[in-house]
C-alpha cells in the first residue's frame, strides 16, 4: 500500500526535487501552496493521509493556524511542522502533542524519507501489537460469551469488544477484521437469548436488573443534584458506548478540563466528576 502524503509549502515548486525523491520511493505525493489549500485536500479525500510536512511560515494562512483547525478536525492526524527555526514553543508544541514530530529548513530528501518511515513504521508496529494483543484474549472473551453471565458481565464483554473494535480499526490484517467481527457476530446472538429470558423479569423490577432508561435519571442524575453542583444533561437519542468512546477524546478539551467539566457516560460506574458534571445517556 503507498504511503500518502500532504505536504502544503508556499515554496512548493522550489522543492520538486524533494516531491520526486518521494515519488521514486514509492509514496504518493499531494502538494499544495497554502494552508487553505491543504485543509480543502483534506476535506475532498476520502483517506487521510499518513503524514502531513506543514510549513509554518507561509502567507495567508499560516502554518500555525492550519496546523489548529487541523487538529479540531482530524486530531489524530501526523503533521510534521516544516520551520526555519528551532523556537522553545515549536518543542512544546510537539511534545504536547500538537505536531508529531518538526524539521528545520533547509531539509534534505532523506531527511524527509527518515520522517515518513519514522511515522508509518510506527503506524504498522501500533496495528501489529493490537493484532497480538486480541489474538491473546480472544480465548477468554470467547469463553465468557459462551458461559452463563449477569448483566454486569455481559456489559463488561461488550466494553471489551468496543476497545477491540476501536483498537482495530486501524489494523490492515484483514483476518483479524474477519475473525473479530465473527466473535462480535456470536456476542450479539448469545446476547439477544439473555435479553429475550431477561427482559419481563427486569421490568418488573426483578433482581440483576441493568441500569435502563426508566431509572436513568433517578440513579445517575439525582445523585449529583443533591449535591448542589451545576450539572448539564445531554440526551442523545440511539448514542451507543462505542461512538462515545469515539468522540469522547474530541470532547474532553483541555479548556473544559481546566474549568472543572468532566464527560461521562452512564455505564461508567467509576466516573468521578469533582465539580462539575455533563453527563451523557443514549436514552435506550
Amino acid at each position: 500500500m503507498q504511503t500518502k502524503i500532504l505536504w502544503a509549502d508556499d515554496e512548493i515548486e522550489l522543492l520538486k526535487p524533494h516531491v520526486l525523491f518521494l515519488k521514486e520511493k514509492g509514496c504518493e505525493v499531494t502538494a499544495v501552496q497554502s494552508g487553505s489549500d491543504a485543509l480543502d485536500e483534506l476535506e475532498s479525500e476520502s483517506v487521510l493521509p499518513d503524514v502531513v510536512f506543514l510549513d509554518e511560515q507561509m502567507p495567508g494562512l499560516s502554518g500555525i493556524e492550519t496546523l489548529r483547525r487541523m487538529k479540531e478536525k482530524w486530531p489524530q492526524l501526523p503533521v510534521v511542522m516544516v520551520t526555519k527555526s528551532e523556537e522553545e514553543g515549536l518543542m512544546e508544541d510537539a511534545l504536547g502533542g500538537k505536531i508529531s514530530d518538526y524539521l528545520i529548513k533547509p531539509v534534505s530528501p532523506s531527511q524527509l524519507w527518515l520522517m515518513v518511515k519514522k511515522h508509518t513504521e510506527r503506524k504498522r508496529l501500533q496495528s501489529e501489537r493490537s493484532t497480538m494483543n486480541y489474538q491473546q484474549e480472544f480465548r477468554e472473551i470467547g469463553n465468557m460469551i459462551g458461559g452463563r453471565m449477569d448483566a454486569e458481565e455481559w456489559t463488561d464483554v461488550y466494553r471489551k469488544l468496543v476497545y477491540w473494535d476501536l483498537e482495530l480499526a486501524g489494523s490492515e490484517d484483514e483476518n483479524i477484521h474477519d475473525i473479530f467481527m465473527s466473535q462480535k457476530d456470536d456476542a450479539n446472538r448469545q446476547f439477544c437469548r439473555f435479553y429475550e429470558e431477561n427482559y419481563l423479569n427486569w421490568v418488573a423490577g426483578g433482581q440483576g436488573r441493568p441500569l435502563m432508561s426508566p431509572t436513568v435519571l433517578k440513579e445517575r442524575l439525582f445523585p449529583l443534584l443533591k449535591d448542589g453542583r451545576p450539572t448539564f444533561l445531554i440526551v442523545i437519542d440511539n448514542f451507543r458506548f462505542d461512538q462515545w468512546k469515539f468522540v469522547q477524546p474530541l470532547l474532553e478539551l483541555p479548556a473544559h478540563r481546566a474549568r472543572g467539566y468532566v464527560l461521562c457516560h452512564p455505564a461508567h460506574d467509576d466516573a468521578v466528576c469533582p465539580q462539575r458534571d455533563v453527563r451523557g445517556t443514549d436514552a435506550e
